[in-house]
């Protein structure tokens, strides 16, 4: 079956290495905007989606996101933007919902020729007094916690080569 929006979602790779170039206002838009368009748990919307292009922010959270890694290095590879996912602590589908507004735009980014990667650790980031500061900072309510982010950008590389998928990854019953 030959489908534009299957073979996008098979020719998607994660991407860690950016130009410098920030994206345009639009494309920014045109990803946000498919992050909330995923489905979440009864329509709730729970989750919150932050953008970051303030380099001075994003230092901050490389810096953050290092110490949790316990590693040197940008987490983030460079990307001129960092899109930050939070939801509601007590929401019960948090991290399921989350996840999926964080699949969706890195699926649109793929869909206008923009890399993408998941980056974890926002949990513990945003589960520190620092983390609880930035989140004020962005103007979020009380009582969210960081689910997950996206490194957003050119990319700067070939399109990695996919990974054979395993051979026992489905099952169909009849």
């Amino acid at each position: 079956m030959e489908n534009v929006v299957l073979k996008a979602l098979k020719e998607r790779r994660s991407i860690r290495k950016y130009q410098k170039k920030q994206i345009t206002d639009e494309e920014l838009q045109a990803v946000l905007e498919a992050g909330t368009f995923a489905p979440t748990a009864y329509g709730a919307q729970d989750p919150f989606i932050v953008a970051v292009q303030n380099q001075e922010i994003i230092n901050q959270l490389v810096k953050m996101n290092s110490a949790v890694r316990g590693k040197d290095g940008n987490p983030y590879y460079d990307a001129p933007t960092i899109v930050l996912v939070f939801a509601s602590k007590s929401a019960s589908n948090n991290f399921r919902d989350g996840s999926l507004v964080l699949g969706n735009m890195m699926n649109a980014a793929h869909a206008i020729n923009l890399g993408s990667c998941w980056i974890n650790r926002e949990f513990e980031m945003f589960s520190t007094p620092e983390g609880i500061e930035l989140m004020k900072k962005f103007n979020l309510p009380e009582g969210l916690i960081g689910i997950g982010a996206i490194s957003l950008g050119y990319a700067d590389c070939e399109n990695p080569k996919p990974i054979e998928r395993k051979k026992d990854y489905i099952r169909i019953i009849k």
